[in-house]
């Protein structure tokens, strides 16, 4: 896979964002476990890899003038079935329809979903000072409420990216709190290293955010994924 070109070819396009689809290739590029997706044209080819790969499914709507899909009514989750896909296959083209009836819709996300496991964030920003940053803590009310993450510059070691999950206050939970099942610590910090050195390799990314990812004591999966792109590089 040509990154560079990918990202050219959204720069030229006048997109300062990557299409999920797009940032999880890359994703997935630099060795990360990405849920299992495809980019579907049809309700047809959503049934068909969903038959394929294993219900439940998410739907997520594909359209380079709708970022925020859930604002949309772009995202349904949980479909377990073919007459359940397609009725939110209807829904969704009709709430992007209402959301932005100028809206490209290039399809329509079918993923598979990956209900277990701990949900952490991955993010990176470009501080004017220090360049690329990588961000890392743990997904939900500790992201909005405890604010409890840790940042890096970029790039960072695997072993760097471990003392930073170490770092968070709530480190514990990812470790079998109450007798849950222990996330696998070195897949995560494999993520977090592989990401910072993503951001570091391609100064257009001025934001990623691999949000929410789901470890559990096999891997650690993206399960989605925003990249938003500076058509000025920064040094």
């Amino acid at each position: 896979m040509n990154i560079s070109a990918v990202i050219e070819r959204c720069l030229k396009e006048g997109r300062e964002f990557l299409l999920e689809y797009e940032a999880e290739e890359i994703l997935a590029e630099y060795g990360l476990d990405v849920a299992p997706a495809i980019l579907a044209e049809s309700p047809e080819d959503g049934v068909a890899f969903a038959s394929e790969a294993g219900w439940p499914v998410v739907l997520k709507i594909m359209s380079p003038q709708i970022i925020h899909k859930s604002d949309a009514g772009g995202v349904k989750v949980g479909i377990s079935g073919e007459a359940e896909l397609r009725e939110a296959w209807d829904a969704i083209r009709k709430n992007a329809a209402d959301y932005d009836s100028g809206a490209e819709i290039r399809g329509i996300l079918v993923q598979k979903m990956i209900p277990t496991g701990r949900e952490v964030i991955i993010g990176s920003s470009r501080d004017p000072q220090f360049g690329p940053v990588v961000m890392f803590g743990l997904g939900g009310i500790f992201v909005e409420v405890f604010k409890d993450v840790v940042f890096r510059a970029a790039p960072v070691s695997e072993d760097e990216a471990a003392g930073m999950i170490e770092e968070i206050r709530s480190a514990v939970l990812l470790k079998g709190f109450r007798g849950e099942e222990a996330a696998n610590i070195p897949a995560l910090a494999r993520a977090i290293s592989r990401i910072s050195r993503l951001v570091a390799d391609y100064p257009q990314i001025s934001e990623l955010d691999a949000n929410p990812l789901r470890v559990d004591a096999n891997k650690a999966w993206v399960v989605d994924a925003r990249i938003i792109l500076s058509a000025k590089e920064e040094e």
